[in-house]
């Protein structure tokens, strides 16, 4: 297999993000202490948020978040005083720690206001009801879809496009594979870092066959953890255990199968036999395909990588020729004229 050293694709850029670093715990509140600032002033329902973060995702049964989150948007500390309820619940527990951070001037300066906010991110996905998120620290890296009108912590990885073909592509063997090659670990987990993953790969043509599976995986993925009361990471312990040959889990197994077919078979590479079963890999056993073809598809996107990031030098190359071009034709023409 060839080293995994994609470069990062034109074509993906401003699709996939890192949440909100919020950096001070006065923020967070419970459900209870939202809703009590709520009742007491309406107006307060602008600045307080559900706050999703990785363990949430992959524990609760519904991936919702357990805390809200106070969010001041980037507004001027001014109008932050607004919300004076709000305000001085940060000007109490978020100040005094702030004012001692030394390795950020915005961080001591901007105290009620999150470190990095993410604006690109909560823009990209303003008219959007639900996107793909994922943990960043995890063992299952597998993308769920959850709905927008949340703040998003900086240990998520979250997708701008929430259609079911992208769930496939993103809950696949393939997806996975090209994470294992580009991403590090941390105790065992993965660390998922957008730009060096999603931004790497290439991306296939959505099909109909990986919208039908897509929206299959999704289905019985969220009637699984609803029957079962469980989150994704037990989920998954659980498909990747031989021993539990469940009708349920069966058929669960056979819908990730579908999925990598319909995503190799977007690709073009009906010629490679995935042979799923149970593999050993640096996360245990997992169900997937077969380390044979784990390979080969590594090679494969890595070379597709290099092509499309060639045509894309060349398409970019091109589009400043004619800029000049036209340019020095505008000159000249002044010149005449």
């Amino acid at each position: 297999m060839l080293l995994a050293t994609g470069n990062r694709l034109v074509a993906n850029k401003g699709k996939s993000f890192q949440g909100s670093n919020v950096l001070g715990k006065g923020f967070i509140l419970t459900p209870d202490q939202a809703d009590d600032l709520i009742q007491r002033d309406p107006r307060n329902k602008d600045v307080l948020f559900p706050y999703l973060n990785g363990e949430d995702l992959n524990s609760r049964p519904d991936c919702s978040a357990s805390r809200w989150v106070i969010n001041f948007h980037d507004w001027s500390e001014e109008q932050a005083r607004s919300y004076p309820e709000v305000f001085a619940i940060i000007e109490r527990d978020v100040k005094p720690e702030r004012l001692k951070v030394r390795h950020s001037k915005n961080a001591r300066e901007r105290w009620w206001l999150y470190e990095r906010r993410r604006p690109e991110l909560y823009s990209t996905i303003a008219d959007m009801d639900r996107v793909l998120v994922v943990a960043l620290v995890s063992r299952t890296v597998m993308p769920v879809t959850v709905p927008t009108g949340q703040v998003f912590s900086h240990m998520l990885g979250v997708f701008a496009s929430p259609d079911l073909a992208h769930t496939a592509l993103l809950g696949s063997g393939i997806h996975y594979v090209w994470a294992i090659a580009r991403a590090s670990s941390l105790k065992g987990d993965l660390r998922y870092t957008p730009s060096d993953v999603y931004e790497t790969l290439p991306l296939p043509a959505a099909t109909l066959r990986m919208e039908d599976s897509g929206r299959a995986l999704d289905g019985l993925r969220r009637e699984i953890m609803t029957e079962r009361k469980i989150g994704l990471t037990s989920l998954y312990k659980i498909v990747h255990d031989p021993r539990d040959l469940s009708n349920e889990i069966q058929a669960f197994r056979e819908t990730h199968r579908e999925v990598d077919e319909a995503t190799a078979d977007a690709y073009g590479w009906c010629d490679l036999k995935l042979d799923h079963g149970f593999q050993r890999t640096r996360q245990g056993i997992r169900f997937l395909i077969s380390p044979a073809a784990a390979s080969e598809m590594v090679d494969r996107l890595l070379e597709l990588n290099h092509i499309q990031r060639e045509n894309e030098a060349q398409s970019k190359t091109s589009r400043s020729r004619a800029t000049e071009k036209a340019t020095r034709r505008t000159t000249e023409g002044d010149v005449l004229f």
